[in-house]
């Protein structure tokens, strides 16, 4: 069984700063890229950013330059540095990865992290 367990996000102020991570436990082989999602209320989740085994990273253009993906491979963990905050960013954050479990490649989310971003 494989779970992904995301740290708790919370309430920051607009111009703020705030980092989410997102570990993943379990009969784990190897997991290819790690993404993190979000949904805001009436809205459809959309990709934030996403990053490969080899580090390679990818953002929506709306967090480019204020958000910054990692992981740490060792410790099957991504991370999501998110500043200079501003209320639209205010979502429920969801990590996601692609985790190889024996010889089967499937897709995996977290259970989800509210951040809010407001004075």
């Amino acid at each position: 069984q494989v779970q992904l367990v995301e740290s708790e996000g919370g309430l920051v102020q607009p111009g703020g700063s705030l980092r989410l991570s997102c570990a993943a436990s379990g009969s784990i082989r190897s997991i290819n890229t790690m993404t993190w999602y979000r949904q805001a209320p009436g809205k459809q989740r959309e990709l934030v950013a996403g990053i490969t085994r080899r580090l390679n990273t990818n953002y929506a253009d709306s967090v480019k330059g204020r958000f910054t993906i990692s992981r740490d491979n060792a410790k099957s963990t991504v991370y999501l540095e998110m500043k200079s905050l501003k209320p639209e960013d205010t979502a429920v954050y969801y990590c996601y990865a692609d985790i190889l479990t024996g010889v089967t490649l499937m897709g995996y989310w977290g259970q989800g992290t509210q951040v809010t971003v407001s004075s």
